[in-house]
């Protein structure tokens, strides 16, 4: 199933670099990748055996495929796609499990970051696909114009009855930001219904890591990538790692440099040259607080993390025109 949740830049900030040998008689090492969500799920596991292995693969699939006919704003007849229409409308909508799931957890990461996340975004990244297409800054009248239908405090979450309403014309929900973080992780919780616990899933650089595999300390992941030789290869498991930001990719426009990331409390795309790994306990609050920190910036990121997500930690470069900066926030080194 196609489908495109975001139009920005994956930074291939993630290397895995667990072993690939079978480890005992009792589990076998699997691994197969299939295209979703608009990038490449790959999903690694250990199973008792390849029939097992094979039945969890396709569940795990079909999985993804129904959350993407769900929570994607590509599909014209998505869920998430239909909420939007009845913006300003005054309908309160009834949500599906997954959507009022990832809709509650958004709302509550908003706050957490004063709206640094937002899935309210969607209006203004739309205007900011068009200016990197045409190299030309949107106009302040239609930023000005789309202000009106941006800000989670916009959508209303009804607990009683389980609907919600979106309270201002033009809203647009993009879930961009958090999507895939949330599908690896209903993807773990898949593979454990045919008692695999030992797993790897790999959402386009979002990774979700279950139980570590057959006599391991954990999944080796490098953090920051490749150019970035400074940063930690660290032993992880049950978590989740997530990276975003423009350090390998941005765009030029009027001799100003511009990230594909726009901060949703004014509408402009970033000029700060940065890029943040974060490891959480889910993927959910991974794949989102990759972005809000991005948008944060380093010193407030330090601050909020510190004080709402003492079990996330952070790796946050920051980039000049002459150097380059390392922030670490609750590391685990």
């Amino acid at each position: 199933m196609k489908g495109k949740y975001y139009e920005r830049f994956q930074v291939l900030a993630l290397i895995i670099v667990a072993g690939s040998s079978v480890s005992g008689a009792e589990s076998i090492r699997l691994e197969r990748t299939e295209p979703h969500m608009g990038t490449n799920f790959r999903i690694v596991l250990y199973a008792a055996s390849p029939e097992i292995g094979d039945r969890a693969f396709r569940a795990a699939f079909k999985r993804i495929e129904g959350l993407n006919e769900s929570l994607s704003d590509y599909l014209p007849n998505s869920e998430l796609s239909q909420l939007s229409l009845t913006a300003g409308t005054g309908k309160s909508v009834p949500l599906s499990a997954e959507l009022r799931k990832i809709l509650l957890a958004s709302a509550q990461i908003s706050i957490d970051t004063a709206g640094a996340f937002d899935i309210t975004v969607g209006p203004y990244a739309r205007l900011w696909k068009i200016a990197r297409a045409k190299r030309k800054l949107p106009r302040p009248d239609r930023l000005k114009l789309f202000k009106k239908s941006v800000g989670h405090t916009k959508i209303h979450l009804h607990p009683n009855d389980k609907t919600v309403e979106l309270t201002a014309p033009g809203m647009f929900l993009d879930l961009g930001g958090i999507a895939k973080g949330f599908a690896a992780d209903e993807v773990l919780t898949t593979l454990a219904e045919f008692g695999i616990q030992q797993a790897l899933v790999d959402a386009g650089g979002d990774i979700v890591l279950g139980a570590p595999p057959p006599d391991r300390g954990g999944w080796k992941i490098a953090i920051g990538g490749r150019k970035h030789s400074d940063l930690p290869v660290l032993t992880l498991s049950n978590c989740a790692v997530a990276t975003s930001g423009d350090i390998e990719q941005s765009f030029e426009i009027e001799g100003k440099t511009y990230s594909h990331i726009v901060d949703p409390r004014t509408g402009i795309g970033l000029t700060n040259r940065i890029q943040s790994t974060i490891i959480a306990p889910n993927g959910t609050t991974a794949d989102a607080l990759a972005s809000a920190t991005c948008v944060l910036g380093s010193e407030e990121s330090r601050l909020i993390l510190q004080k709402k997500y003492p079990n996330v930690s952070a790796y946050i470069l920051t980039k000049s025109e002459n150097s380059t900066e390392l922030i670490q926030i609750n590391s685990r080194n």
